[in-house]
């Protein structure tokens, strides 16, 4: 019998408190194998589904911004525990008619961040771009 603390493989919760559908068995897969991919480990992370009003109050206090966004990454400091990608659906579906594949471009996004991926240069833009669309299956 193997013991959870043995499994080298990620766990993800998601949590999906706004109204717009969402195919959580497969953005908690996408996320599953992205983690794999990057070599993650044992790692939790937690993904989070959320309203305009959540997103926005989020953004007003991490980044001082009222407006919401679609997608944040908190880095946790815990052993174990990768952190939090919040995404909100709702400004999703406003940037690109295919809501599942942006869904599936802002996880992934979130996860690369949380990894250490940045796009502030134009050569980590490119690694992280290529990385984006090789695991979500979707051009940024």
């Amino acid at each position: 019998m193997s013991d959870e603390a043995d499994d080298p493989s990620p766990s993800v919760v998601l949590s999906d408190r706004q109204d717009l559908p969402a195919d959580h068995a497969a953005l908690s897969d996408l996320a599953t194998r992205t983690l794999l991919a990057e070599g993650a480990g044992p790692v939790e992370l937690s993904v989070s589904l959320v309203s305009e009003r959540e997103m926005a109050d989020l953004h007003a206090r991490y980044l001082d911004d009222p407006e919401p966004t679609d997608v944040l990454s908190f880095t946790m400091d815990e052993e174990g525990l990768l952190g939090d990608v919040v995404i909100c659906p709702a400004v999703a579906s406003a940037q690109n008619r295919d809501l599942d594949a942006e869904l599936r471009l802002l996880l992934v996004h979130g996860i690369l961040h949380l990894l250490g991926y940045d796009h502030d240069e134009e050569d980590e833009r490119r690694a992280m771009w290529d990385r984006q669309e090789r695991y979500a299956g979707v051009r940024p």
